[in-house]
């Protein structure tokens, strides 16, 4: 078997031993760029890339193709123009083995979720199908493969790799990295959850060490080996993580840890709760009466409901309760408690395993939509789209079709694939409107609106932002008001209707106060500091703007884009405002943010903040990034920018 290494010191090696290489760091950025591009690059385009400064870019391209074809024997067919990388059936890519996803179990069968699917994998039409998924839901989908892939994934993308005179290429290759190791974070983590769900804490234990050493100022890393430590026993340990996560956060990032980060101690989902004593009836009515609560706004009180449900299933035996138990319990920690996304996704995966058992495949749908909103809202998006796919696969009707549908949207829209997230999200608010499940049509409506405001289609994004707000007020439905009312004085503040604008944003400053969501509170805020600066209000402006950076990281499971989105505009008003040096700090956090939460349009927000900061290569960075994104606003601001 032959194994391409782009991870780490870049290798090619058969049976484990290493095997002829391709010459220079050009071949191997050339390799790279060929097998990880989304759809195969014209020669000319690899030519002006890679080889723009030699006397014949075109020969010297010729040349690097046939080292590689010299190197890779057939181990990867290298052809054509556009120029298509192909890997043989026994090649095994070490990028592909942990981005790619393995084919879907049969509609029919409640399965464990398929390996998530990386936008860094080949897109070549004739690249060789994924094969079917292994029994073992850790092995990787590939023949004659190591039955874990995270033991492939040491170092960063093409380590040693540097090519200081091609800088679209440096470019491509910095988001690249960010991208690929977000994505090896995210595997790591989705193992060790996984794990602890199937009763295997012990194992989980150094998939959440190794999540922690490549990302350490990630609370949630260290929450999950908190979790992992705990349930498999030891206690000591997990204090002593919990010591060494507060005392890195401050230090870092002056910043203290969340109480989510001590209480991930307490072990197992009852662990706080009375011993059981009804069984089925008594489950079943703390089911209901959680969920009432939840409903009502009771959160406090409808999580103790579920918790007890969720113990009293368990005292019964009952697979298909303890899954429809744990479900609910798990969709409330992720919705209605902020900063309790990491042990809601432990509390989901339990119930997948238990939704399997019993053959219930609504529960098993409802689980992996909530497990990819988590990973959505996290920006992890190979996860999230593994996720997803499962529990479209899954689901029976409508109304369930329509959440998946709406989560997909949301993805693809934070991924700037705007083609897909418009016909996602359509389909979504039309089942929607079909099921009567209007809370979800007016919530796919508000993304929708989003991304129309993205793109610069106003009239669009206001027509969808009024049908969902009519379906707000309409089910009474407050607590997601602030969000439309937000966006919607974003469009009025583009009208130039600024006391209009201030009216919407400071209501819903002051609802998104009142309710404590910390992502509202952003999104208003952010709202505020736009319009103080329009209105030439420079410290006031400021200050917004401080705000919302703050509030949009005020809890450890935060929705990512929203702080892009708060990043990219207090970027722009700083530079708009003559102060680059309060700008830069601001434009380096985004650009690493959005790469490894792969943002593409922030992405290349943040190299065109970088042009107006004088940087010499950001403008051909942001065109070749952004030439693959689909949005007419993006497309002026890259042809306009100076």
């Amino acid at each position: 078997m032959i194994t391409v290494r782009l991870l780490g010191g870049p290798a090619v090696e058969g049976d484990g031993r290493p095997v002829r290489l391709p010459r220079g760091r050009k071949t191997w950025a050339l390799l790279g760029y060929l097998l990880l591009a989304e759809r195969p690059p014209s020669r000319k385009h690899l030519a002006e890339l890679l080889f723009a400064d030699a006397d014949d870019p075109l020969g010297a391209l010729r040349w690097a193709l046939a080292e590689l074809r010299r190197a890779l024997g057939g181990a990867v067919e290298v052809t054509g123009d556009p120029v298509r990388a192909t890997p043989a059936p026994d090649v095994l890519i070490d990028v592909h083995a942990l981005t790619r996803t393995a084919a879907l179990a049969t509609p029919s069968a409640v399965a464990d979720p398929p390996a998530p699917a990386g936008p860094l994998a080949l897109a070549a039409p004739s690249a060789v199908a994924d094969p079917p998924a292994p029994a073992d839901p850790l092995a990787l989908a590939a023949p004659s493969a190591p039955a874990d892939p995270l033991a492939l994934a040491d170092g960063e993308l093409l380590e040693g790799v540097q090519l200081a005179s091609c800088l679209e290429f440096e470019s491509w290759l910095l988001v690249a990295r960010h991208r690929t190791s977000a994505a090896v974070e995210a595997r790591l983590r989705e193992t060790a959850a996984r794990l602890i769900a199937q009763g295997r804490a012990g194992a989980a234990v150094a998939y959440a060490q190794r999540a922690v050493a490549r990302n350490p100022l990630e609370e949630s890393n260290h929450e999950l080996l908190v979790r992992s430590l705990a349930v498999a026993g030891d206690a000591m340990a997990a204090q002593r993580q919990i010591a060494v996560c507060r005392d890195l956060l401050r230090r870092e990032l002056g910043v203290e840890a969340s109480a989510s980060l001590s209480e991930a101690a307490d072990v197992g989902t009852g662990s706080s709760m009375v011993r059981p004593v009804g069984g089925r009836s008594a489950a079943i009515s703390q089911l209901e009466a959680g969920r009432a609560a939840i409903a009502a706004g009771a959160v406090d009180a409808g999580v103790q409901c579920l918790r007890r449900a969720v113990v009293e299933a368990e005292s019964c035996g009952d697979d298909a309760l303890r899954g429809r138990a744990m479900l609910a319990l798990g969709a409330a920690l992720v919705h209605a408690v902020r900063g309790r996304d990491e042990e809601g996704g432990v509390v989901l995966h339990e119930a997948i395993t238990h939704a399997t058992r019993a053959g219930d495949r609504a529960t098993a749908a409802s689980a992996h939509r909530e497990l990819g909103f988590v990973e959505v809202q996290a920006g992890r998006r190979e996860t999230a789209d593994g996720w997803l796919a499962r529990a479209a696969e899954l689901a029976e009707d409508d109304k369930e079709l329509a959440a998946v549908l709406g989560v997909r949207g949301m993805n693809a829209s934070d991924r700037a694939d705007y083609p897909a997230a418009l016909a996602w999200l359509r389909e979504s608010a039309e089942r929607a409107e079909r099921a009567e499940a209007r809370r979800q049509q007016a919530w796919t409506l508000a993304i929708l609106a989003r991304a129309h405001v993205l793109r610069g289609e106003y009239s669009q994004a206001r027509h969808e932002l009024t049908r969902s707000t009519d379906l707000i007020r309409a089910d009474r439905w407050m607590a997601f008001l602030p969000w439309n009312q937000a966006f919607s004085g974003e469009l009025l503040l583009l009208d130039g209707d600024l006391g209009a604008a201030g009216d919407e944003l400071e209501q819903a400053w002051g609802m998104a106060c009142q309710i404590s969501d910390p992502c509202w509170e952003a999104v208003a805020a952010r709202g505020l500091g736009l319009l103080s600066a329009t209105r030439g209000r420079r410290d006031e402006s400021t200050h917004w703007f401080s705000e919302a950076a703050t509030r949009s990281v005020r809890v450890s499971d935060r929705y990512q884009w929203v702080r892009g989105y708060v990043l990219d505009a207090a970027a722009a008003t700083a530079l708009d405002q003559g102060e680059p040096d309060r700008a830069r700090p601001i434009v380096d956090t985004l650009a690493e943010l959005a790469a490894r939460c792969d943002m593409r349009e922030l992405v290349v927000r943040a190299q065109l903040h970088r042009v107006r900061l004088g940087d010499p290569g950001a403008l051909a960075g942001a065109r070749l990034l952004g030439g693959e994104i689909d949005n007419p606003e993006l497309a002026r601001m890259l042809t306009t920018v100076r």
